[in-house]
């Protein structure tokens, strides 16, 4: 390995355990806020980014990036940083997401709060101006009426059939079939997580 290449490693490994250190860090000030002691693994993350379709007009809204490891696959899968609007409530987070990605739209805010953070890119003519909901946050720390309402937001921005995209590393959905109108699909388990995951989609029916 050529000294370049032997940089451009040590750079990605630094970064990773870096992330890694403020993931925990962050997980002991507030476990209820952040939820997971280290960042979803590029496998889970382009599993999440999979279910987006970049040729679907509107903003796509990243709730709860954390260091940006779902951001990354998403424009990897095609979709342009001026198209993100991302809200992250860890300071420290937030202001490496700043660094990390310039053009995507980023808000130091509450992610239950979705119209009001996003407001300044929803594009006016669009009767749908959201292509696509991606969250990471740990649902389950908040009451399920807060989690539909999220959900009913997030569908009141989306035309039907765009999805909300969730992960999470329990055996029942984050907001159970039933609670309102909506269709479920759930992904495989991702082992390569730390710990393993699964990916849902909800959809509100045409």
């Amino acid at each position: 390995m050529d000294h370049a290449k032997k940089r451009s490693a040590v750079a990605v490994m630094r970064h990773k355990v870096l992330d890694e250190v403020r993931f925990l860090r962050s997980w002991i000030d507030r476990p209820l806020m952040v939820g997971a002691v280290a960042p979803s693994s590029p496998q889970l993350a382009k599993l999440m980014a999979s279910y987006v379709d970049p040729a679907r007009p509107g903003l796509v809204a990243e709730l709860g990036p954390g260091t940006g490891v779902v951001t990354q696959a998403l424009i990897e899968r095609g979709v342009a940083p001026s198209r993100i609007a991302s809200i992250e409530f860890d300071g420290d987070f937030y202001h490496v997401l700043h660094q990390r990605f310039p053009g995507v739209h980023f808000v130091h805010g509450d992610a239950y709060r979705l119209r009001q953070g996003i407001a300044p890119w929803l594009d006016p003519t669009l009767a749908h101006p959201l292509a696509a909901v991606v969250s990471s946050l740990p649902l389950f720390t908040r009451p399920l009426p807060e989690r539909l309402r999220l959900l009913e937001d997030s569908f009141a921005l989306m035309p039907p059939g765009a999805p909300f995209i969730q992960f999470s590393y329990a055996l029942v959905p984050p907001v159970p079939k039933g609670a309102a109108r909506f269709e479920i699909e759930r992904s495989s388990w991702v082992v390569r997580n730390l710990p393993p995951a699964r990916v849902w989609i909800y959809r509100r029916p045409a």
